[in-house]
């Protein structure tokens, strides 16, 4: 299964701090490889992957401001698809515009909705409905018009997640600092229970922190620290007394939630969207109606089993679980969508079907071949259209590069082997009176069909 991976690249993959769908990604990608899928990521190109990387741009825009989101997206978004031919499968990251670019290939589409920035964005996903396939990840953030092939939630690394059995003393607001995140309301339940609140994570909305938190970060009771990286992460979040997430917006997952239990850290959040999906209230957390009910739970936190928590994500929002669930998807989409277009050392794609020829664009990837051959109701024209081709033709074998040629007569033993690092394409014209794969006989073959 040849899967072509297509992250977003605002931040590199995976982000240093802050880029959960970045993080999904890899994680998803690390997975499968270790499973033996092969897998090629297109992401920034300094992002870190055992999976084959491609890409175009340099470093994520989120980190480098000379970089325009819009031009290098679209960059970003047609190099996989120009090549999506080559792969049994593409998985998409990138929220909807890759979408409108699905006509380029017959390789089906799978896109991770991540959430739906606003109403406007629908009409994509309405357009491509039924045409590409939606995994949700949550019931919560499922929509209506919109048909699914699963939900999935997200999985974690377990190992990058230490657990700390004993309950810290301070409050953690960990996320995009921003009004539907519920970062002012943070500030106002430490300040009325009297405990530390240290805040971390990215400024989105540069006004509401400047008017709404800046003015009661004193070091001291009220704490900003930035976005921070893994190790500080597993710190944060492992030696918190809680995780607050008094969130004003129906939030489509909340990776920092389950981060928190894997920690053994409970979670008080508000009881909006997947909320209910992720928190076990009274065991692993609590789910609010209101920010006076959160300042009750806040104090009954230390009542809580903090193993609990670990337990609860080691079952539910492990990696190898999501990677298994995307697993049985894949299968899935290849089982309804198999495409005869495609084989073990590549694929073709017919030009032209007549009475008295065909014509084949043929691909075959670095180190493949064919089966050792003939054909006894036609004969072949071979050109090179890029890359190195070794020709074996009745015993003796020829070298072609991109514009040559070579003739296969009717009757004669013949094979083509891709000798170089890249992908060869060659163009086949048939001619004869009949041009059915049946019409083979094998000598030789590395997949069994002889």
């Amino acid at each position: 299964m040849k899967i072509a991976m297509l992250s977003p690249i605002a931040w590199r993959t995976p982000p240093r701090h802050y880029g959960p769908w970045e993080s999904v990604v890899s994680t998803l990608t690390e997975g499968l490889i270790k499973r033996g899928m092969d897998v090629t990521l297109f992401a920034t190109l300094d992002s870190e992957t055992s999976a084959k990387l491609e890409g175009v741009c340099p470093r994520g825009y989120e980190e480098d401001p000379s970089i325009d989101p819009k031009v290098w997206g679209c960059l970003h978004i047609s190099k996989v698809f120009e090549r999506g031919d080559e792969f049994d499968l593409i998985h998409n990251h990138f929220d909807f515009l890759p979408l409108t670019y699905s006509a380029m290939t017959s390789t089906p589409l799978l896109t991770t909705i991540y959430g739906f920035s606003s109403q406007a964005i629908l009409p994509v996903y309405k357009k491509y409905n039924g045409k590409c396939y939606y995994v949700a990840i949550s019931e919560a953030d499922k929509r209506p018009e919109l048909d699914y092939i699963a939900t999935i939630h997200h999985g974690i690394d377990l190992d990058r997640f230490t657990f700390r059995d004993k309950h810290g003393n301070y409050l953690l607001f960990f996320g995009r600092i921003h009004q539907e995140k519920g970062t002012k309301e943070c500030i106002e339940i430490a300040q009325k229970l009297g405990m530390k609140l240290i805040i971390a994570g990215i400024i989105q909305d540069r006004r509401y922190f400047r008017e709404e938190i800046e003015p009661f970060i004193d070091g001291h009771q009220i704490e900003y620290i930035g976005s921070v990286g893994p190790e500080r992460r597993d710190q944060l979040l492992g030696n918190a007394y809680a995780l607050l997430n008094p969130i004003n917006f129906d939030e489509p997952f909340g990776l920092s939630v389950v981060e928190s239990m894997a920690c053994g850290t409970p979670v008080v959040a508000i009881r909006r969207g997947s909320m209910p999906e992720l928190i076990r209230h009274g065991v692993t957390g609590f789910l609010c109606s209101s920010l006076k009910e959160m300042l009750d739970c806040v104090k009954e936190v230390k009542d809580l089993d903090r193993k609990l928590c670990r337990k609860w994500v080691e079952e539910r929002f492990s990696s190898d679980r999501m990677v298994e669930e995307y697993l049985k998807v894949y299968e899935k989409i290849l089982k309804e969508r198999k495409r005869e277009d495609h084989r073990p050392w590549g694929f073709y794609e017919i030009l032209s079907d007549k009475e008295d020829h065909k014509v084949k664009r043929i691909t075959v990837y670095p180190g493949k071949r064919l089966s050792y051959q003939r054909h006894f109701r036609r004969a072949e024209h071979w050109y090179v259209v890029s890359g190195k081709a070794v020709v074996t033709l009745d015993g003796r074998e020829y070298e072609l590069e991109t514009g040559n040629a070579i003739d296969i007569p009717v009757g004669s033993w013949h094979r083509i082997k891709n000798a170089g690092p890249w992908n060869l394409t060659f163009i086949e014209v048939q001619t004869g009176d009949y041009f059915g794969e049946d019409d083979i006989e094998r000598a030789e073959d590395d997949y069994g069909r002889v």
